[in-house]
């Protein structure tokens, strides 16, 4: 007999859940059916799968292999049913996309109306996540693009620069551009109330990184884990912060602070899986993507 879909499906389920019990549920099968059907699967492949001896169903070794390679034709299989779907002239179309949280301040509102002007019918599904859990999830083909920084990546991550991020002070005091805010020592930090990122957000390592190398002790006042309430608190406050220029320029009512020596730039990469089937959607994206950080001036971004 030849295993079908439903046999691998089946077994991974009883796999993830350790249970037959809850897999049928999931499943919506009888318990008996359930193990009916992987029983035909063991015969099959001429091996036990599962070990049912113990009080949480498990993977025998064998077992462990099949689901290695079940899981990986199931992937193939649901991005051959895409591929089938994708509609060349982009009439409509989904596109997963994942980014990292300072992204979501600045970057993802633009790019989303930009991809809803140009192809009103693709639909998107944007999740914020640190920069592993986008790798990952491109490896396993749970999202199809991802918006994070250079680096080191994942084997088998693929990674294509946007633009460069630059950082500076910012403070809620308005300068007129014959009054532009002189360069400010980074040893002065010390001197002001900050409010900054949440330890969460690899912007705030980047921040405290760099005032480490210069051996400054800032005074945090406020940490957030919202780019948001930062650009809140900074508007309504005397406490200054540390963010991306390119937040900066969407809020006139906040003044970038040069710092010297400046914060290191960042590279900012478009991320997806090498080899991997590029849906029409996100080919489409990728352009607007370049086209978009282009007009608005980003440093760094492709010509």
């Amino acid at each position: 007999m030849t295993p079908e879909l439903r046999h691998l499906r089946y077994l991974l389920a009883v796999a993830e859940h350790g249970s037959f019990t809850r897999a049928a549920e999931e499943l919506r099968v009888s318990q008996p059916t359930l193990s009916q059907q992987v029983r035909q699967l063991e015969r099959a492949v001429g091996a036990q799968l599962l070990d049912r001896t113990a009080r949480r169903v498990r993977l025998t070794d064998a077992g462990e292999t099949y689901a290695h390679h079940a899981r990986r034709a199931l992937r193939d299989l649901a991005a051959a049913e895409r591929a089938v779907r994708d509609v060349r002239d982009l009439a409509r179309g989904h596109l997963r996309l994942a980014v990292t949280p300072t992204f979501t301040a600045y970057l993802v509102g633009p790019l989303v109306a930009e991809l809803h002007d140009r192809h009103p019918g693709i639909t998107a599904n944007v999740r914020e996540m640190p920069q592993d859990r986008i790798e990952s999830a491109l490896l396993a083909d749970d999202v199809d693009l991802g918006i994070a920084f250079a680096g080191v990546h994942l084997p088998g991550v693929g990674a294509a620069t946007l633009f460069t991020e630059t950082l500076s002070l910012v403070t809620g005091a308005r300068a007129t551009e014959d009054d532009l805010p002189r360069p400010l020592p980074v040893g002065h930090l010390a001197e002001l109330q900050l409010a900054l990122l949440s330890g969460d957000f690899a912007t705030r390592g980047h921040i405290d990184a760099h005032f480490a190398a210069h051996r400054v002790q800032p005074r945090i006042a406020v940490e957030a884990n919202s780019v948001q309430a930062l650009v809140e608190i900074v508007r309504r406050t005397p406490v200054a912060t540390v963010l991306p220029d390119a937040i900066t320029h969407d809020h006139p009512r906040l003044t970038p602070v040069p710092l010297e020596p400046a914060l290191p730039a960042r590279t900012v990469t478009l991320l997806r899986r090498d080899g991997g089937y590029e849906t029409a959607a996100a080919r489409a994206f990728t352009l607007l993507a370049h086209d978009l950080v282009r007009a608005r001036g980003y440093t760094g971004a492709r010509p």
